[in-house]
């Protein structure tokens, strides 16, 4: 590997700060983009990559054309997860225009499925669509690519009263999740922190002549809702339960993010549709990639306590 620089775009969520964690230690030179727009969790993961070795921390926006323009300069390699920080197809086609122009030559971008592509009546999820728009972007441009599709992090729960993913505790000292996801169909899940990374880094390893074009299901387990929580209670030891019901709302989140809610309760409540689309299969591939997983039933003994307790809650105690 003659040329060891490795671009992150967002590289303080999740899947970026795993990827620039495993490849600094690998040897590879990252070149890790991160926004101006830092929340207090962010601003101690930028800290974090400042200290590590092998990383330059580039700051800045996406929509700044300048600074897109000479991301890539001399990088052969980028890995792309953007989120919604403005039009995040404009700011997916841009990178993906000045990756091409720089002459990279393994683009790895986080996408998902736009499920109204695959059966009339399934809504498109706004948060989701625009990725899918930019990797058809970024096939029509010929850049040389792979797409992972990332399962339903581990990491989203909570006992925070946040929607979908809140673990709420009860009086009892158990915890009951509820959420619109038949009890009984499989989901694919990823610890994220723990196992982008890895499973990146062997995309990368294996090169274009492998990948190029292809989709791969990034996701380690297939749990249903149900399974999850026995996962949960075998790792915290208490009782966790799991009720089917609508999406509740009980803290303020953005008009965007309320419109993905929607789109979920009807796609995988109402209409029960496969996660990835009918057209991608998980744990398969990504087991190949990496096999060191953390499954749910680790993150939640050994990791969920402490993610807890870092938002300040005392249950654990």
């Amino acid at each position: 590997m003659t040329n060891r620089t490795l671009v992150i775009v967002n590289t303080t969520g999740r899947q970026g700060a795993s990827l620039a964690r495993v490849a600094s230690a690998v040897g590879y030179d990252v070149r890790a983009h991160i926004t101006t727009k830092l929340s207090e969790k962010d601003g101690a993961i930028a800290k974090e990559l400042r200290e590590l070795q092998n990383i330059e921390v580039i700051e800045g926006s996406l929509e700044d054309d300048k600074l897109i323009s000479k991301l890539f300069v001399g990088a052969r390699r980028a890995f792309i997860n953007t989120i919604s920080w403005g039009d995040e197809v404009a700011i997916g086609k841009a990178l993906a225009n000045a990756a091409k122009k720089a002459g990279v030559q393994h683009y790895v971008y986080s996408s998902m499925p736009d499920h109204a592509v695959f059966k009339k009546g399934w809504p498109s999820l706004p948060l989701w669509s625009c990725k899918f728009t930019v990797e058809n972007y970024i096939r029509q441009i010929g850049l040389p690519a792979t797409f992972v599709y990332t399962g339903i992090y581990n990491n989203n729960f909570t006992s925070l009263p946040y929607p979908l993913f809140c673990m709420k505790l009860q009086a009892d000292g158990s915890f009951l999740w509820t959420a619109p996801f038949h009890p009984d169909k499989p989901l694919p899940w990823l610890d994220a922190e723990h196992d982008v990374g890895p499973a990146v880094i062997q995309i990368l390893k294996d090169g274009p002549q492998k990948w190029s074009g292809h989709r791969i299901g990034l996701a380690y387990q297939l749990l249903t809702p149900r399974q999850v929580c026995e996962a949960f209670a075998r790792g915290l030891r208490r009782p966790c339960s799991y009720k089917r019901g609508p999406i509740t709302v009980e803290v303020p989140i953005p008009s965007g993010y309320r419109s993905q809610l929607e789109g979920i309760e009807q796609l995988f409540g109402k209409y029960e549709a496969p996660y990835f689309g009918p057209d991608i299969q998980a744990p398969e591939e990504a087991l190949r990639l990496w096999e060191g997983y953390r499954g749910m039933e680790e993150y939640a003994r050994e990791v969920f306590p402490l993610e807890e307790a870092a938002n300040g809650l005392t249950w654990m105690q």
